[in-house]
Parts: structure tokens; sequence; C-alpha cells
């Protein structure tokens, strides 16, 4: 793939936008969202715990991923995309709502589930807004925003509701921690398989439903793979250890090889669902993302940074993102514009024809411009922050701003990935300037919730919350 954009291709793409204003804002219109023209489907695709490099194209070696690969050859694949948090929930929730997760009491909790908190019905979503503007709206698979009663995917702006409402589950019994979680809409369904082979199996069964459907679709596929535990979709012995030692999170599960079988197997399922959409006509006129929700865990690359999973560290935030849209994003292209999960509502639903919601402004940037290279990369700040060891971090321009525990740094990022030469002394302006920015920025969002910041919670702990027994050890929901 290259690495820049052509003439040629930057051309064809001002003459797709046709007489937008090249300096124009506000909404995206490239294949305008009105009249005869039919409005783009959606396929939002999102892995879990998927690190960096964990995909061929961003530089995994031990396994292939070819058609995920596919996708990033056909659109555009980005080298700078953040997700919002470090951990799943917290990410969910500012990719949903296109806003800082910190603005909501559900966006502090992590794990979630422990209390009853969780996206408010009543506030406006991706799905809820696209469904305004006409889309029919599925959720296929994780939904960790909050259980029923009062919270859930139909509550939300999804109309049909197929997956799991917990952060995991065993691959195969589809449980967590003896409780069994799977649901089609409001109602428990048992079915079995393998957790990312029956995901699959639901999105290409929906796609073959809408023949006849009129309405375009926007349809999020939240696959819970690579998260723990680690089963590939032959594992069925270590399901059932897993199932008779009363566990889910396995401290000594998993291997090299487990997690190259669920990537291979995440692929494959990819590929599935892409020609399906071949099949029935729809690829063209399909915006299709792939995307995680944070950071690599234990078995995924994150080259070539430094950290993991609930870490503010780039390992723990950097996530691959790739965008595919026939006739509209140039083929087989890669963008270094900084973005962000929640960047994806205000572009998408530009992309629709609509805008968010203005009392409900997104943080987000509409980044249609760099995706059709109408401009070039704009710079950023982005935030983040973390109660566990009192995480603290700021990204603007190539500088970030970083503090874990007391320890406080400041880096370049570009020129220093791996995050280990602290400019902080020799630069001490440029330091003050970017915590003072974190600090005014902080004041805004909802303070940390003390009931919250106790840094973790122990298997007892687990275990007293979902009325079951097993052996007495230290566990992380990570």
């Amino acid at each position: 793939m290259g690495d820049k954009m052509s003439r040629r291709q930057f051309v064809a793409s001002a003459a797709i936008l046709g007489s937008t204003p090249l300096g124009a804002a506000g909404a995206f219109h490239p294949m305008p969202a009105k009249g005869n023209i039919k409005k783009p489907n959606i396929l939002f695709i999102l892995a879990d715990d998927l690190g960096y490099a964990d995909l061929s194209c961003y530089g995994r070696r031990d396994y292939k991923t070819p058609h995920i690969d596919r996708l990033a050859d056909q659109g555009m694949r980005f080298t700078q995309a953040y997700a919002n948090s470090a951990v799943c929930s917290a990410t969910r929730v500012g990719l949903i709502t296109g806003r800082y997760q910190y603005r909501l009491p559900v966006g502090l909790e992590e794990p979630l589930g422990f209390r009853d908190v969780g996206l408010p019905a009543s506030h406006p979503t991706m799905p809820s807004l696209l469904k305004s503007l006409g889309y029919e709206t599925y959720l296929i698979g994780k939904w960790h925003l909050g259980a029923l009663p009062d919270y859930g995917p139909l509550k939300s702006g999804y109309d049909h509701f197929w997956g799991i409402r917990y952060g995991g589950v065993d691959y195969f019994t589809h449980a967590l921690l003896g409780k069994h979680d799977l649901w089609d809409n409001d109602t428990e369904v048992y079915q079995k398989g393998y957790l990312t082979d029956l995901l699959a199996d639901r999105t290409i069964e929906e796609l073959r439903n809408r023949n006849d459907s009129e309405a375009p679709f926007f349809i999020s596929l939240h696959f819970t793979a690579p998260h723990f535990p680690w089963e590939g979709p032959e594992d069925q012995a270590e399901s059932r250890r897993l199932t008779e030692s009363r566990g889910f999170f396995h401290p000594d599960g998993g291997s090299l090889a487990t997690y190259a079988k669920m990537m291979t197997r995440l692929d494959m399922q990819v590929g599935r669902i892409m020609a399906e959409l071949k099949r029935s006509g729809q690829a063209d006129n399909t915006i299709v993302i792939f995307t995680s929700d944070n950071g690599g865990e234990r078995y995924s690359d994150t080259w070539s940074f430094t950290g993991k999973k609930t870490e503010l560290l780039e390992g723990g935030l950097r996530v691959p993102a790739i965008v595919r849209w026939p006739n509209v994003i140039p083929a087989g292209i890669s963008s270094d514009q900084v973005m962000i999960s929640m960047d994806w509502l205000p572009t998408l639903l530009g992309a629709a024809g609509g805008n968010p919601d203005p009392s409900y402004p997104s943080d987000g940037l509409d980044i249609s411009r760099q995706l059709t290279g109408v401009e070039t990369s704009v710079p950023r700040t982005l935030y983040w922050r973390y109660y566990n060891m009192n995480q603290q971090a700021c990204r603007s321009g190539d500088w970030k701003y970083l503090k874990i525990r007391e320890n406080s740094f400041l880096f370049n990022v570009l020129e220093d990935p791996l995050e280990r030469a602290n400019m902080k002394d020799r630069m001490p302006e440029r330091f003050r300037t970017l915590k003072q920015m974190y600090d005014e920025w902080n004041a805004q969002m909802l303070p940390f919730d003390p009931d919250v910041t106790t840094g973790g919670f122990t298997g007892h702990e687990v275990a007293d919350h979902f009325g079951i027994t097993f052996p007495k050890r230290v566990l992380t929901e990570n």
C-alpha cells in the first residue's frame, strides 16, 4: 500500500465532492444523502482488546490477516488512531455519544456492573441519530454500557440486538463467571457455537434478510475477540477447564499460538461478511470501518509503542483504524491524521446527511475531509485519564504530557514512540503548558468517583457480586 495520496487520487476525491467549497466547514456530503440518491450503508466492526500491530497490515509477523488487510488495500489505514480510553466501557461511551466519556457517570466505571450505572436512554447516540435519518440500526455483539431494566441497546437507538450485555464471556458457554449472557433483543437465548462464528453468522443473516429493504442500514458489529478468555475455535477443553473451576479470567491461560487462532478466525469471519456484502450488491454503497476499543492485552503486539490495555502509554491507546468506501475514499492509502473513537459519530452522521444533536455537541472531529483528501492532516489536542495509578495524559501536536502516579513526563511521540526520552526538564515551558491545558480540560469533566477509584477488585468481590464461589485469588477485570 502506498503511504501517500497521489495527485491523481486527490483530484478524483475533490471531483467526488462536486460543488462543496474546499474551505467550508460542517457536514460532509460527498455522496449527497437526499433526493433520489441512496444514503450509504454503514458497517462498523469493532474488535475487543486488539493491539495496534495485531493485523498483518500494521506489522504482525507470526500470522496473517488477509481479509482485514484487503479492507486497507481498498481504503484508508490510519497510523495515528486513538481509542477514547485504555479500557472497554469508557471507549464505548465515547464512541456511541461522540463525546468525552467523562461527561457521564457510566464513563467513569471500569469494570462496569458493580453498581447500577449505564448509558441514559435519553442521551442521543450514534444509532439513535442515524435512526432519525431513516437508518435501520443493529447491534450484533458486545454492549457493556449498562444492564436491564434501565439500560440496553434497544433503549439507546438500536432497532435490533443480538449479543452479550456484559464485558466478555466464554467463547463456548457464553457465560461470565457462571452467568449466561447471550440475548436476542431482550430475550435470553441459548445457541451452541464459537462466539466469533455466531456473531458473523448473525450479521450475514441480517444482511440476507434485508434484500427487499429500502432503508439504509447501520450495523455495529462488536466482536469480543480477541478479549480473554483466550480460546481458539477448537479449544473446548480450555472452556471446560474454566467452567469447572468457576473461573473466567484464567491468569495462566492462553498462548501466542492460541491468540493467532483467535485472530485468524476473526479475520476469516470478516472475509465471509465482506463476501456477503458483495454477493448482495451492497458493497459499493457501504462504508466499512474496522477498529478496536483500546490497546492490546497479554498476547497483543503494540510495537512500536510501550504499554498495554489500562495504561495511558501509547500502547494502551493506539489502535488500528481502517475505512473502506468505494468511489469516495481512494484505495490503498494511509493517513497520519490524529483521530479518536469519538470522531466517528460526527463523521458518519455527516456522510448520512445529518449532524450531532446541538444540545450534545460532539467533542470529536468530522474527519471526512481527511478521508477524501480534500484537506491534509490537521493538528489535534486530545485528553485521557484513568483512575488506576492516577493516570493523566494530553497529546497536543506531537507532544504528550503524561502522569502515572506521582511521576510526570513530556514526550515527543512522533520522534520517540516508545516514550523513553522524558523532555520535561529540557522543555519546562512546554511541559507546563500541556499540564495546564490538561487541568483546564479536566475541570470541565465529571470528577473522579471515590467509589470507583479502588484500583481493582479481588476475585472474592467478583464472586460476591455474581453470587458464586471459586478459588480465592486476586483477579482484575482489565
